[in-house]
């Protein structure tokens, strides 16, 4: 069957692998935040509801197409799975998506706050981390929320009272721009409890990221 074509496996693993990450990183907590693989035009997997991380295996996590049908897999979809078919049907430059609770970007998304450049490394995300006006997790509403904070080329959004998204044409360069967004937000923070930080221009910025993904393609 095509869902068992090695690149689907391989992503499905991939979904465990960046999983664990998130606890061993400290982006969120249990079995918080979810990610996805974009598969082919029509396809997606994302990882599976209510399993732990540390007990995931490839074929818990399901495959499903972009009207949320499951075609394969033995766990539920995230219960966030409209929010990912939401930025994958508006982006088509994006191939994976990393929800967080990472700490200190949460907490600026608490404050319905931007993040903005207080240093460079922001570049990997866009000019500034906009926030999405809060909608209630795992509907509709707060994909359509999310999709309008990232609008046509930002990689990284907060959600208002909830958390971080982060998009991206790969899944390990979402994550990458998820762990990005988390130390930038504890910089800023801790910038801000001594002094005011200087912000960096948007266009300095758009120069960064220029030569930042020079690095990473």
């Amino acid at each position: 069957m095509a869902d068992e074509e090695p690149r689907f496996l391989e992503a499905r693993q991939s979904i465990c692998d960046y999983g664990r990450r998130l606890i061993e990183d400290e982006l969120t907590t249990g079995t918080g935040g979810n990610l996805s693989v974009r598969l082919g035009e029509d396809r997606i997997a994302i990882s599976p509801s209510g399993i732990p991380y540390e007990q995931m295996s490839a074929s818990d996590v399901p495959v499903v197409t972009l009207d949320g049908t499951v075609v394969t897999g033995s766990g539920d979809p995230s219960s966030e799975l409209p929010m990912h078919l939401a930025v994958y049907d508006d982006r088509p430059d994006v191939a994976g998506v990393v929800h967080t609770h990472s700490p200190y970007a949460t907490t600026f998304a608490s404050l319905a706050e931007p993040i903005p450049a207080s240093h460079y490394l922001l570049a990997f995300a866009g000019t500034e981390v906009p926030v999405a006006e809060y909608e209630t997790h795992a509907t509709r509403d707060l994909g359509a929320t999310v999709v309008e904070a990232l609008g046509e080329s930002s990689r990284a959004a907060l959600m208002e009272n909830h958390g971080v998204l982060t998009a991206a044409d790969s899944l390990e360069f979402a994550y990458t721009v998820a762990q990005m967004v988390e130390f930038c937000a504890r910089i800023h923070y801790q910038a801000r409890a001594i002094g005011e930080p200087e912000i960096l221009p948007a266009d300095e910025i758009e120069r960064v990221r220029g030569k930042l993904e020079s690095y990473v393609e």
